[in-house]
């Protein structure tokens, strides 16, 4: 089968208009896929996959008692972002983080959002993410959300919308990066004629990041990056980005508080550490401020932090803007701290603590997507189209035992990407996670995470779920001048 017999069917495709007719910038593309056979496509495909195993790209599945580590399938088919797209996504993505970021410190501080009535403070308290531990702090220069990995999703229509917020630990930008590599060397000439926008200044930019929260008057900051350890599901992440960016890889037992600071242990004796970017998450993180069985964290990193010896990205906190009834009052936090509509919506949401919502639910659990508040990686979610009876009966009991804990979608019909799938070209559904710094101004790296569902006819994208990843391309500004 040739890519130009592949047919969109009744979805928004993000390559073809129609079959046989690419989007305009996806034609270079396209035309090159066209001069390749599926077996030359094949085999480029297996080399890259080979290239991301070599490069040791892979992740953990707790679930699985088969072996945890894989390596995350690949697709090479690209999924492609027009300028004037990725131009109006990148300010809504903006708009968003600056919502957050204030949410965040109000929350933490004078409670005004709650104060007057835009969220119920019983959604706010109940939060597990939301930690009293953190009244009262004041991270450097006000920021809460250094890194966030936004996911958006693009339904039938075209309309883009935020999925879900991540601002605990988002994960996936090492394979931003090193899907590009591979990529450019699968596909070369490609990339000498289209403008695709870089995605390799990431790490840099990152590391620019955390350098801007250090104490102030040090003319030398060392950063380093805090990981749970080799058994982390993203442990490959943490070594990636901390080799990147040319920083030390510490876990919890390296550090220890001494004088007030945080310090590392080194062969030559402790040596202060002045940013940590941690990838665990809070409740681990001190267990003299949260739990206290806790061997991942270092005990009195909190009150080093309090004294603004020692920064951290993200902020402890930052996980109750990650809960997934709290997602559904970001853009009443758009209006009340920005005085703007959000540019971005949310998925249509139904709170299952409200009477009204929770009745409609219970009565379309056919129909609806149901996720647990603070779950991730695909679980805790029933998929109500595709479940079973039992299955849909056995959530309905989990909502009516803590309605608190769950919200409800529309099941979206997710844009889909062509994907290489044996000797055919199926469509498969995608999501985007962008990835988002907040230094000194906010940096939206272009692209991002395209995830896609590599089994067919299925909408989960997640990893542990049986999805996969594509390259996104972000096509450049066309220049105006002759």
């Amino acid at each position: 089968m040739q890519i130009k017999e592949y047919d969109p069917g009744d979805f928004y495709d993000e390559f073809f208009l129609a079959c046989g007719e690419p989007r305009p910038e996806a034609t270079a593309l396209f035309a090159k896929l066209c001069e390749l056979s599926v077996g030359e496509l094949q085999q480029r495909q297996e080399i890259a996959q080979q290239a991301l195993f070599k490069l040791g790209a892979t992740f953990n599945v707790y679930s699985d008692n088969q072996g945890t580590e894989r390596i995350l399938p690949f697709d090479i088919i690209p999924r492609i972002v027009s300028a004037s797209d990725w131009a109006w996504l990148e300010a809504g993505l903006k708009q968003r983080i600056k919502a957050l970021n204030l949410f965040l410190a109000d929350i933490y501080g004078d409670q005004k959002i709650l104060k007057d009535g835009i969220i119920p403070e019983d959604v706010i308290f109940s939060s597990k993410g939301y930690l009293k531990a953190c009244m009262g702090l004041k991270p450097p220069k006000d920021i809460w959300c250094h890194i966030t990995g936004t996911d958006l999703v693009r339904d039938r229509d075209g309309q883009w919308y935020v999925l879900e917020d991540n601002l605990r630990c988002p994960s996936g930008v090492s394979y931003v990066l090193e899907n590009r590599r591979v990529m450019k060397s699968t596909f070369p000439q490609v990339f000498s004629q289209m403008a695709i926008r870089p995605v390799d200044n990431y790490p840099g930019n990152l590391l620019d990041t955390l350098l801007n929260l250090a104490p102030e008057g040090l003319p030398k900051p060392t950063v380093a990056v805090l990981t749970p350890g080799i058994y982390n599901s993203a442990y490959f992440e943490h070594s990636f980005l901390a080799q990147q960016m040319g920083v030390e890889l510490v876990e919890g037992s390296d550090l220890v508080v001494v004088d007030g600071y945080v310090q590392m242990k080194t062969t030559k004796g402790l040596q202060r550490v002045d940013v940590l970017y941690r990838r665990i998450d809070d409740d681990f993180l001190d267990p003299q401020a949260f739990r206290p069985d806790s061997l991942l964290g270092i005990p009195g990193i909190m009150e080093a932090y309090r004294r603004g010896r020692v920064a951290l990205a993200n902020a402890p906190g930052t996980g109750v803007a990650d809960d997934k009834v709290i997602y559904a009052y970001v853009p009443q936090m758009v209006r009340y701290y920005l005085d703007e509509e959000v540019m971005i919506p949310n998925v249509p949401t139904y709170l299952c603590w409200q009477p009204k919502d929770q009745a409609h639910v219970l009565a379309n659990l056919d129909k609806l997507v149901v996720k647990a508040a603070n779950e991730s990686g695909g679980y805790g979610m029933l998929i109500g189209p595709h479940a079973t009876p039992e299955e849909r009966d056995a959530f309905a009991q989990l909502i009516a035992a803590n309605p608190r804990n769950y919200i409800a979608q529309p099941t979206l019909n997710l844009s889909r990407v062509p994907s290489l799938m044996g000797d055919r070209f199926e469509g498969c559904h995608v999501d985007l996670r962008p990835y988002i710094l907040y230094g000194e101004e906010i940096c939206v790296s272009p692209g991002g995470f395209t995830r896609v569902a590599l089994r067919k006819g299925s909408l989960v994208v997640n990893s542990s779920q049986g999805g996969g990843g594509k390259d996104t391309w972000v096509i450049a500004q066309p220049s105006t001048e002759s």
